[in-house]
């Protein structure tokens, strides 16, 4: 049986491919997937409803078409990791755990001790806190085999 995880946050770094290649390398079952992580295209992801002349029109109606596949996945998965970089503030998974901790799924965060305080509430309400990709393929591990 395989084990469904959604890879949420940060899209400036490689913390994705990073898990997937530790997960396949310990020959764990586990279907990863993920918000659209094309920064351009997910930006525009609403623009062939037409054109929109402010931006906060054009954002609503692209982060509405984004929500589908997010709201969608996250619903599906059986844990979701949410990546909080220390270079952009990503409102966006902020909200991805807050909408796991509204649904009763459990989620594990993966961030720097420089943000923890930040963070408290958003930690508080995961299952564990990372700081390495590596520290999440060994969860993973765990979950799967144990």
């Amino acid at each position: 049986m395989s084990f469904y995880v959604y890879l949420s946050g940060e899209i400036h770094t490689d913390w994705r491919d990073e898990i997937q290649r530790g997960a396949e390398a310990a020959g764990l079952d586990v279907v990863f997937t993920s918000a659209v992580t094309d920064h351009d295209a997910s930006d525009a992801a609403g623009d062939h409803l037409g054109e929109e002349s402010r931006q906060f029109w054009r954002d609503h109606k692209s982060s509405k078409v984004n929500a589908i596949r997010t709201k969608t996945l996250i619903e599906q998965s059986d844990l979701v990791v949410v990546r909080f970089g220390d270079q952009y503030k990503q409102w966006n998974a902020a909200f991805d755990a807050g909408y796991c901790a509204a649904l009763g799924k459990p989620y594990v965060t993966l961030h720097g001790e420089e943000i923890v305080h930040p963070l408290k509430e958003v930690d508080a309400a995961a299952m564990a806190w990372c700081t390495t990709p590596s520290q999440v393929v060994e969860i993973l591990r765990y979950v799967t085999r144990a």
